[in-house]
């Protein structure tokens, strides 16, 4: 991992030696405080690291103590445009302010954003995305240009700059994957700023999930990220679960179960599909920290799965339990979920 700034979000380090922390972002109506509170609960419990709430007025404001007396993670105001919301955020309590300061107009504006922000520790978020690159740096590439979307974000931190403030975090997004990774591998080499890593505009849930592993696991592979969102036209805990699937795909979070199942073929003679969904509803939750494999048949089973800390494998209307690639048993296919069930329990 490339050594970046640590920040604190509340009392939760961004970058640095941190690990990487997953985020997600309400998709209630601002004026449902209810409801709002509601999902930053569900978040919560579902494993969301930051939560990020939109602020479109003052009278949204009101959400900011809402949420932070019924959660213990972090809350960020994603906030556009006005300034006055950003430090009335700061003054109800927020952990964390989303915003551009050039888009906040003069200088003595941004000055009053950071001075707020510096005097309460809370960091700034600057979001650049294709539609927000400035009218001169798109003129000058012709179009959002990994390079012109670098621009873009280091034209922002230099504001900031300019008033000593430097707890900054970065995130350069694209609904194009490709431009993504090139933008943050390009602002990777320009500063050792902690970088928010995701697709905006991922997509519906199938998709969104693709895109968003491609772009944001290739990018953590290489040591670039220090904190993701996958974005889904979704409920947003299921962002939480895709964002911490990455995590575990790239060892990077061993928190849970690592379930290894095949892809079935000629030799199955037990149902499979329906076998592993099961599994891993069963399991979901569970917080154990084991690899779990679900194989359709003793080619697949013991020799291949022998890394899973345990595991079923198929044969004709029955399977073997085993673990770390030693047979226990043989047991009935309609035993066989339970078995593996109550095995694991007992780890």
């Amino acid at each position: 991992m490339k050594n970046t700034k640590k920040i604190y979000v509340g009392k939760l380090p961004i970058g640095g030696d941190s690990k990487i922390s997953v985020q997600s972002m309400l998709n209630t109506p601002s004026t449902d405080i209810e409801g709002s509170v509601r999902q930053a609960v569900e978040l919560e419990k579902a494993g969301c690291d930051i939560i990020r709430a939109a602020i479109p007025n003052m009278d949204a404001i009101k959400l900011i103590p809402a949420i932070k007396n019924a959660v213990n993670i972090p809350l960020v105001a994603d906030i556009h445009f006005d300034y006055r919301l950003a430090i009335e955020a700061v003054a109800a309590g927020i952990d964390k302010i989303r915003i551009n300061p050039g888009n906040i107009g003069s200088d003595d504006k941004v000055k009053a954003v950071a001075d707020a922000c510096k005097l309460h520790k809370i960091p700034i978020r600057i979001g650049v995305n294709s539609g927000s690159v400035e009218k001169d740096i798109l003129a000058k590439y012709g179009s959002p240009t990994p390079q012109a979307l670098v621009e873009s974000a280091m034209y922002h931190v230099s504001l900031l700059e300019k008033f000593d403030f430097n707890d900054i975090v970065i995130s350069i997004k694209s609904s194009d994957v490709n431009t993504m990774i090139k933008s943050y591998e390009l602002v990777s080499e320009r500063c050792d700023y902690p970088l928010h890593l995701g697709v905006t505009e991922a997509g519906t849930e199938h998709m969104g999930i693709i895109k968003s592993a491609i772009g944001i696991g290739s990018l953590l592979q290489r040591g670039i990220g220090d904190t993701i969102r996958v974005s889904l036209t979704a409920d947003p805990i299921k962002e939480v679960s895709a964002a911490y699937d990455i995590l575990k795909a790239l060892n990077l979070n061993t928190q849970g179960v690592q379930l290894i199942s095949c892809p079935t073929c000629g030799r199955t003679r037990i149902d499979l599909i329906g076998i592993a969904d099961e599994v891993e509803r069963k399991l979901k939750g569970c917080k154990k920290n084991i690899k779990v494999a679900v194989m359709g048949c003793a080619v697949n089973g013991p020799g291949e799965a022998r890394e899973a800390d345990i595991g079923i494998a198929g044969g004709d209307g029955v399977g073997l339990l085993f673990k770390k690639g030693k047979i226990l048993k043989k047991v009935p296919e309609n035993e066989l979920i339970d078995c593996l069930i109550d095995e694991i329990e007992k780890m």
